[in-house]
């Protein structure tokens, strides 16, 4: 009992410091975010309190950072990019599981080995031939998020449907549905803890990524929220304080998203290990 009580109570010291360690630079983030810029240089691990409050930084930060444009196009991108991959993926997912072919084999392989090819071996070849098409646009950002989105939502797919009985499908087919009716109305509806899954890895990603739109957008109408955050840091990167702020802004969309989206991901997976 001794050895178990030691036990815990070392875990939970462990637990405590990795919670600290992890924690502090948001607290650093936060709590500067509300000081003047004196106030920052003054004492950057103290609380936003007295003449070195000044919350006036969010508002200018909002302003200057023209969020709610940013929003708009994080959200559209976001939302289009993961309602496409999910279609796609999903509906490939489920012919490469019931076509028992070796070709069938060898395009899921194709698609778990492309996980291994790093963006930035293809990023530069890739948005020159973008260029060429004319897709360095909004557009063609959600076609490439497709294209990388694809490798990991198929293998989480394919994992899941394999657990699917194929009697259902056959005693659909047999009542007069065919292949689109089969799976939009039988298979899909099944897919929900995975697809749960699924959308919020990749709108997490897709929402935080940086590099590839910074890389294919090339208006400011266009920028979404971490691009935007690139120029607005850089533009006050003396003036902490307001930086902070818009850091602080830029995050909060997410943050509420993980919040009530973490739970599904665990629920997802889960589920789909246990079938």
């Amino acid at each position: 009992m001794r050895k178990k009580s030691l036990k815990s109570i070392l875990l939970s010291i462990v637990s405590v410091i990795l919670a600290i360690t992890f924690l502090s630079p948001l607290y650093i983030v936060l709590t500067n975010s509300f000081k003047t810029q004196k106030g920052i240089f003054l004492d950057a691990l103290s609380l936003p309190f007295g003449e070195i409050f000044n919350p006036s930084n969010y508002v200018i930060a909002f302003e200057r950072l023209n969020f709610l444009n940013s929003f708009k196009n994080s959200l559209l991108i976001t939302v289009i990019s993961v309602v496409i991959i999910i279609l796609f993926t999903s509906s490939a997912a489920w012919m490469l599981v019931r076509t028992k072919s070796k070709t069938s084999t060898f395009i899921f392989f194709m698609f778990a080995g492309a996980m291994l090819i790093p963006f930035q071996s293809v990023m530069l070849p890739l948005v020159r031939l973008m260029g060429i098409l004319g897709f360095l646009n909004p557009r063609g950002l959600i076609f490439m998020y497709l294209g990388f989105g694809s490798s990991l939502s198929i293998i989480l797919y394919h994992g899941f449907i394999k657990n699917i009985p194929k009697e259902l499908e056959e005693a659909a087919t047999i009542d007069g549905c065919n292949k689109f009716q089969v799976f939009w109305y039988i298979v899909f509806p099944l897919l929900k803890p995975i697809t749960m899954t699924v959308a919020i890895l990749n709108a997490m990603w897709i929402w935080n990524d940086f590099l590839l739109p910074q890389l294919v957008i090339n208006r400011p109408e266009w920028h979404t929220i971490p691009l935007r955050m690139f120029f607005f840091f850089g533009q006050f990167a003396k003036q902490w304080n307001l930086g902070l702020a818009g850091l602080t802004i830029s995050m909060i969309p997410i943050i509420i998203f993980y919040v009530f989206a973490q739970k599904y991901i665990v629920r997802g997976l889960m589920e789909g290990s246990i079938k």
